[in-house]
């Protein structure tokens, strides 16, 4: 049955349908979806060289600068507490971070990245293989591009949760 605008009545009510299999026709939210999926499943399968995934790995990167509360290290990441617990949990388990007395309240915990925990963040982390795995398809001007666009986005979240 058509509608009054001509479409027919199962059509996506949008000119962009984001139930189609071309790209060119999904929204922008469905695109980067799409690819931080990709990456993400990419991003896992490098770092689980070092026993380490997608969650981890930032966390240590944070504790580089010093020991943190969970409830910082949560705050940083964008996590709940308790999904923080478990993150903590899988790095200490792996020899990557420690939990102890935090130096600033001796009532709360503080955790600490290990020996360890450093140089699997400082391998896993190399500049090239990130880069190789984010940017597949692009061209060196197609990326710089994609890192500003990315960078002004990141600055607008930041501002908005302020």
């Amino acid at each position: 049955m058509q509608l009054d605008d001509g479409r027919d009545e199962n059509s996506w009510p949008d000119p962009v349908d984001p139930t189609s299999d071309d790209p060119d026709q999904w929204p922008t939210g469905r695109l980067l979806f799409t690819v931080v999926r990709r990456i993400e499943h990419d991003w896992n399968a490098h770092l689980a060289s070092w026993n380490l995934n997608h969650a981890g790995f930032p966390v240590l990167l944070h504790l580089f600068a010093g020991p943190r509360t969970q409830r910082e290290l949560a705050a940083l990441n964008g996590v709940t507490e308790q999904t923080m617990s478990r993150i903590v949990a899988r790095l200490e388990r792996a020899g990557y971070v420690t939990r102890g007395a935090d130096p600033r309240d001796r009532r709360r915990r503080a955790v600490a990245v290990t020996d360890a925990g450093r140089r699997a963040a400082a391998e896993a982390g190399r500049l090239q293989p990130a880069e190789d795995l984010t940017a597949r398809g692009l061209a060196d001007d197609d990326v710089a591009r994609l890192r500003e666009i990315l960078v002004t986005l990141v600055r607008a979240q930041r501002d908005d949760d302020a």
